[in-house]
């Protein structure tokens, strides 16, 4: 369903750590490629997408987010929204997210972060959320990515633009959901 060719200066680290839920690595590699370029965000640049068990989710949500038991998907933005913008080198506190701005010529790539998914959470999450194992893994590549890059769901404003964006990437990379994991307003 891609109408976007990959990007050249774009590099996409898989690790599948997962025991429970088989994974397509590859393909899902693509949507974060094909999602990052889509957003605008200044080639070179590169990230990991790590799939886990549940125990290891489990362990990653408690160290970072102070949270118990497994969660979905994590992401770990590195170089900030700013550094990401620009391709320049991370500023020590960024204060703003700009989008599409071009990058330097050889300038280092810019680090977006480590996105950690959980496919056994992901299977037992989809029948109520995106309606697949399929889709909810597209979701949760798409959001932890949209993350990645700057965007958050904290203010109401914020969700709808977050959704808007999901929905649009998943259109154009996926094709259409199952279900509807936007219902209710959820993020």
């Amino acid at each position: 369903m891609s109408d976007a060719p990959a990007p050249t200066g774009a590099d996409v680290e898989v690790a599948d750590d997962s025991t429970g839920t088989a994974v397509d690595a590859a393909r899902w590699a693509e949507l974060a490629r094909l999602s990052v370029a889509a957003v605008g965000v200044a080639e070179p640049w590169t990230l990991t997408l790590r799939f886990v068990d549940p125990a290891a989710m489990a362990e990653l949500n408690r160290d970072f987010m102070g949270a118990d038991g497994p969660t979905d998907v994590l992401s770990f933005p590195i170089d900030g929204p700013e550094a990401v913008a620009t391709g320049a080198a991370p500023a020590p506190r960024p204060s703003s997210s700009t989008s599409g701005a071009a990058g330097s010529a050889g300038a280092p790539p810019s680090m977006l972060g480590d996105l950690v998914v959980c496919p056994e959470v992901a299977a037992a999450n989809a029948a109520d959320h995106a309606g697949s194992t399929d889709d909810e893994l597209a979701l949760l590549v798409v959001h932890g990515v949209l993350h990645l890059v700057g965007f958050d769901h904290a203010t109401e404003a914020e969700r709808v633009g977050m959704q808007a964006r999901e929905r649009d990437l998943l259109d154009r990379f996926h094709g259409p959901l199952a279900g509807d994991p936007w219902a209710g307003g959820r993020p």
